[in-house]
């Protein structure tokens, strides 16, 4: 089947996870599971093969199998973009992506320090890119994702308008973590088909409403049903919006406390994973992090806490709390 010309990349976007088992290798069982819980918490598309992915650790045959994996499963319910994008030499680049678009997703994700990888300027990235444009698909929609690793390698306005000017990209994951670079990005990007994504829950909030076209931060592994709510509802009830933007910046400052293990220690609770085996990480989150239970402790209860005044808007006045739907 034919990729659309230009696929939509907006709304909740997660970062998935990747699971193992014990021994490992790529749980695919829990892969689905996690799928499932995404959809079922209203995501709008799906990030896979990214950094929260562990792609780095994975070789270009598990990279390929799992982005293929997904995109299967998921079978057009959402729209699905890969990276995949963990290579310097430029040769090596062209065979990874390449092998990448193969997978059938709907858009392969170029990560911006590959293309200036010893941080020479613009001058380099902009000749990687034109490189890689010439040897990738031409009917291949293209994101760009700002990765922190190994270094974080934001655009400047000049790079990214030769980004919009190819014609080649409909997403941009932001990492700049600044509201005045992402609502100088959202003019840029006006009218074109990029759509620029705010990666940082502690601006999540203020860029949904200076017109970022979506969030696709990590805490979207815990619960990417309230920042669907506050992307969608939020200016209806700005005082919970404030308050649970609050909640959001706050909780998702434990991502250094071992994620993506702590992702998983959540999903393990949930059934959704067996295991909280990661390859980026090799030591005992809970050793290093003490009371690391006790956190998420209350991260669930806060995260249940604001679910359950979001369904008490539309609950039918005298509605028991336990007949009041889940939402997502």
């Amino acid at each position: 089947m034919p990729r659309p010309a230009q696929p939509i990349i907006e709304g909740i976007v997660p970062v998935m996870l990747t699971p193992f088992n014990d021994a490992g290798k790529i749980d695919f069982p829990s892969v689905e599971r996690l799928i499932e819980w995404y959809l079922a918490h209203g995501c709008d598309a799906l990030f896979a093969v990214a950094q929260s992915s562990e792609m780095q650790w994975l070789s270009l045959e598990e990279r390929t199998q799992l982005a293929r994996h997904v995109v299967e499963y998921v079978a057009e319910r959402v729209p699905v973009v890969v990276s995949g994008h963990i290579s310097d030499d430029l040769d090596t680049q062209v065979h990874e992506l390449n092998a990448m678009a193969g997978c059938g997703a709907d858009a392969v994700v170029l990560v911006t320090n590959h293309l200036d990888p010893q941080r020479e300027g613009s001058h380099v990235l902009l000749a990687n890119l034109h490189a890689l444009l010439d040897r990738l698909p031409t009917d291949l929609p293209l994101g760009l994702y700002e990765c922190p690793a190994p270094y974080r390698r934001l655009l400047s306005d000049e790079e990214l308008q030769a980004c919009i000017d190819s014609q080649r990209f409909i997403m941009l994951k932001d990492v700049s973590c600044d509201l005045q670079v992402v609502k100088r990005r959202v003019a840029l990007a006006q009218g074109s088909s990029l759509r620029i994504l705010n990666a940082n829950a502690a601006i999540a909030w203020d860029a949904m409403q200076a017109g970022a076209a979506g969030f696709n931060g990590v805490f979207t592994n815990f619960h990417p049903d309230l920042y669907r709510w506050l992307r969608l509802q939020g200016t209806h009830h700005p005082q919970l919006a404030e308050e649970l933007a609050t909640f959001l910046v706050l909780a998702a400052t434990t991502e250094g406390m071992g994620y993506p293990a702590l992702a998983k220690i959540y999903h393990q609770r949930l059934g959704t994973f067996d295991s909280i085996r990661c390859r980026v990480i090799d030591y005992d989150v809970r050793e290093r992090f003490w009371a690391l239970d006790a956190v998420l402790d209350k991260i669930v209860a806060g995260t249940e806490h604001f679910r359950a005044r979001i369904q008490a808007l539309d609950a039918p006045q005298g509605t028991p709390a336990g007949e009041r739907l889940h939402v997502g």
